[in-house]
């Protein structure tokens, strides 16, 4: 169980969800405890959004950078990789970034 579990259980559920995420990984995007809306992840991903995902373990809350395929790359705001995953491990998207 992470830090995003029930966030990724209610988003399966089809509900949206608004949490503060701590952390500079995707700062100049998103700060350190601004409020964010993730909606379920239901239609397209495309490079830009930044979802609520699952990679190699971690729940993250970061940035799509490249489809290859029918695979998708997650990486930070500042430049660092995550890996490849499914779109099975892409749980919501974010739409909303407020103080």
């Amino acid at each position: 169980m992470g830090w995003a579990t029930k966030h990724i259980e209610k988003l399966q559920d089809g509900r949206t969800v608004l949490f503060r995420p701590s952390g500079n990984s995707m700062s100049g995007r998103i700060e350190s405890g601004q409020l964010v809306t993730v909606v379920p992840a239901t239609g397209s991903v495309m490079v830009g959004d930044i979802v609520l995902c699952k990679v190699g373990g971690q729940q993250l809350l970061h940035l799509v950078t490249k489809v290859v395929v029918d695979m998708y790359e997650i990486s930070n705001n500042h430049g660092k990789v995550n890996g490849l995953i499914p779109r099975r491990n892409i749980f919501g998207k974010v739409t909303k970034v407020e103080d």
